[in-house]
């Protein structure tokens, strides 16, 4: 079982990173295989909408000149994704909607890519607007068919400097619950 998990804050290493890596150290514990993409320093522009992807059907998207069509062999051969964002102005970032409406177009194009995988959203927030941003993250994987996995709170973690997430006791609770409740539905689905 495997795990891919996209930080689409333009920060390495920070708030969100540190969110995503909770819950990713409560997978790895379990025995699953993860992995964290930094998508900080990437210029990821969004969908054209040519819908060149529905008419060749390989599984990619037309633009060539970012790492998305890599980003998506990734996504379309694990199990389970983990997206991760900051609150921006109420939602998320302009690269995690990137990724969203690109990855989303390209997987529903080529008979439904992402259906039944396991999913989760992380956010993280300084003050209000994380509601939003989680928000759309879900409804991506919503649309896309896929299993949303549930903690014990909305996934989101509240801190402003870095690593302030840390400190957030409630917040480090829930990415932790939620890895396990990942581990335990991948592991209910992929019984051999």
């Amino acid at each position: 079982m495997r795990v891919v998990a996209f930080n689409g804050s333009p920060r390495r290493g920070g708030n969100t990173s540190r969110l995503l890596q909770m819950v990713l150290d409560e997978l790895e514990t379990e025995g699953v295989k993860t992995e964290l993409i930094e998508m900080a320093g990437v210029r990821l522009r969004g969908c054209m909408a040519c819908f060149v992807c529905k008419e060749q059907k390989n599984g990619r998207c037309v633009i060539q000149d970012d790492p998305l069509n890599g980003w998506l062999k990734k996504m379309f051969e694990a199990d389970g994704i983990l997206l991760g964002s900051p609150t921006y102005f109420s939602n998320v970032t302009s690269e995690m909607k990137a990724l969203i409406d690109r990855a989303g177009i390209v997987a529903r194009a080529n008979g439904d890519l992402l259906k039944g995988k396991i999913a989760a959203a992380v956010v993280a927030v300084r003050r209000a607007g994380a509601i939003p941003a989680f928000d759309a993250m879900n409804h991506f994987f919503l649309i896309e068919q896929m299993i949303v996995v549930g903690s014990s709170y909305w996934n989101l973690g509240i801190g402003r400097a870095e690593g302030e997430v840390e400190n957030d006791a409630e917040g480090v609770e829930t990415m932790q619950t939620l890895g396990r409740n990942m581990a335990w539905l991948l592991k209910k689905i992929h019984r051999p």
